[in-house]
């Protein structure tokens, strides 16, 4: 039997605005706790509007939290907008704990396996992939030189469209006295890319190379940040071993990489080869050494086959990007729920982007597993946003025009929502950047909202898949753990089938219930895990790859 679709939400029973959940007229008819009245101006699907009259400076209250202030009186059925609410959110201090929560029924997944690649150290990856990284910018060029090399001859290259074919056709056309006319109108559908990949090493997904900015020239602190997540990305479950370029007189040393590593894993044994290029001299020299170095590793890589490993094994990151006005609604509490099925199974979920959780500071803290971790988590929340502020920014700026646009409307709306993310699950620790995680359970990761650094971030901790919800759309991925990309609407997943991966619109349109949608989701990410799925960002080769730096990024 078909469910039926609402036309409006009041998310939480203390709300003062309704979601509208489709474009609604001017004068449609609005019932909701025991009163009807009119709208007084049309509102489209993804916005908020008014219940009751409400004062300047009333309160404007969605998922029972504060998100916001008026900014002059209105009636009951007015469109909420920048124009007449600003950014609010409740203070927050250290309360007691808040520990109860209804485990979800994992009666169907509790015996299930992925097959995974299995490390000494007990992790288990998802994939199997060989780095090859830069100590510090200066060995971008090499590095690039190494991937020109190596990526098409043992057959990982790209294997999206290449559109070169496209480009030959356009020059035919010029060539032949096309105008500009003709020109913009050719149809480049038929081109094919036909060129044949085969892997030299079927049991390696990859040789990634890892291009950033950084390792010299900043703060020492930057740099020792930058080794801190290289070690991540080393010693992650996903990799394989590693190939690291040093210029060698740089802040980012490779005793310091070395010294990240053994706090990660103590007895790390991975290949690990590191070159200087001012040691070795020529860059024929170091360029001969890194290229037999690598080769020699991924023979060794190979040699690793995917084998069962249980549930419990899984470290989901947990990320939006292009929120809309249905995130909060759909796909994101479809992913607490998963989130919630997961921690009940004793794996491991990472939440992370801090900036996003601005207004939700109270109930994270209260469901903190005991006082310092709340206490952690409050001081890293007040001193991000003081730097922020003094910087002349500050997490209310955190809504970009997309967001905007789409019905989020100040930080608190779009935080209160991207919370529904971690579940209801207690918080079993709270992770400074860049560190790791290693409890199982709800993790908070300390990490800017910036989609890529926060994803960099949430892989570097150890999430061997993410996550990520989108309503506007987003390529967003990563160069080792799959980015699995999920639709909070329907709209947005028929419009941009290429880059994402599951619809989650199916809650808005009445087709599943949150449950539904959250067990469609785990089946998906087991079969990613095994390797039986590719999401679209890694058929894409969507490698996105930026460390942060430790200053101001919303």
């Amino acid at each position: 039997m078909e469910k039926e679709r609402l036309s409006y939400l009041q998310i939480h029973p203390k709300d003062n605005v309704l979601v509208a959940l489709r474009d609604l007229p001017q004068g449609f008819e609005v019932t909701v706790n025991g009163q009807t009245f009119l709208l007084r101006e049309g509102v489209r699907a993804k916005h908020k509007f008014t219940i009751y009259p409400l004062d300047k400076d009333a309160d404007v209250i969605m998922y029972g939290v504060l998100v916001g202030k008026m900014n002059y009186a209105v009636t009951e059925g007015i469109l909420i907008s920048t124009e007449n609410l600003r950014h609010a959110s409740d203070n927050f201090k250290l309360g007691a704990r808040k520990l109860g929560w209804e485990k979800p029924d994992v009666s169907g997944f509790r015996d299930r396996m992925f097959n995974g690649f299995h490390r000494s150290n007990g992790s288990v990856g998802t994939a199997n992939y060989w780095l090859v990284i830069p100590l510090v910018f200066c060995e971008n060029r090499n590095v690039l030189t190494l991937k020109e090399a190596l990526e098409e001859k043992l057959g990982y290259q790209v294997a999206s469209k290449d559109y070169s074919n496209e480009v030959d056709e356009l020059i035919a056309r010029y060539q032949a006295g096309a105008s500009v006319d003709e020109l913009l109108s050719l149809d480049l559908s038929s081109t094919k890319d036909n060129r044949e990949r085969i892997r030299l090493f079927p049991n390696v997904d990859g040789v990634k190379f890892l291009n950033h900015e950084m390792g010299c020239g900043g703060t020492r602190m930057d740099s020792d940040a930058l080794c801190g997540l290289l070690a991540g990305y080393i010693t992650h479950p996903n990799v394989a071993g590693a190939t690291v370029l040093s210029l060698g007189c740089q802040h980012a040393q490779a005793t310091i990489l070395q010294e990240e590593i053994k706090k990660r894993d103590a007895a790390f044994d991975k290949p690990l080869f590191v070159f200087e290029q001012q040691s070795e001299g020529t860059e024929q020299e170091l360029m001969q050494k890194a290229i037999k170095a690598t080769f020699a590793g991924l023979t060794q890589a190979n040699q690793q086959t995917r084998q069962p490993a249980p549930l419990d094994k899984l470290c989901i990151g947990l990320e939006c990007g292009g929120s809309d006005g249905f995130s909060g609604i759909s796909a994101n509490p479809a992913l607490g729920y998963v989130s919630d099925m997961l921690v009940t199974m004793g794996g491991s979920v990472i939440l992370a982007e801090f900036p996003e959780l601005c207004g939700v500071e109270q109930e994270m803290s209260d469901r903190c597993i005991d006082e310092a971790t709340a206490e952690k988590f409050m001081h890293l929340m007040k001193t991000y946003n003081a730097k922020a502020e003094a910087d002349g920014s500050g997490f209310y700026m955190n809504p970009s025009p997309g967001n905007i646009r789409d019905g989020l409307i100040t930080d608190a709306i779009k935080s209160a929502g991207a919370a529904k993310k971690g579940g209801n699950s207690p918080v079993t620790a709270v992770v400074d950047y860049p560190g790791v995680v290693t409890k199982p359970g709800l993790n908070l990761l300390c990490t800017p909202g910036n989609d890529v650094e926060s994803t960099t971030a949430e892989v570097a901790a150890g999430a061997n898949i993410v996550l990520f919800t989108t309503g506007l759309g987003t390529p967003t991925g990563n160069p080792i753990a799959p980015v699995v990309k999920l639709s909070t609407n329907t709209r947005t997943f028929e419009k941009m089938p290429d880059i994402i991966d599951l619809n989650c619109g199916t809650v808005i349109d009445g087709e599943e219930t949150i449950a539904e949608t959250a067990h469609r989701i785990l089946e998906y990410v087991i079969q990613v895990a095994s390797g039986e799925q590719q999401p679209k960002a890694v058929q894409l080769g969507q490698d996105d790859f930026i460390p942060w730096r430790r200053g101001v990024s919303l």
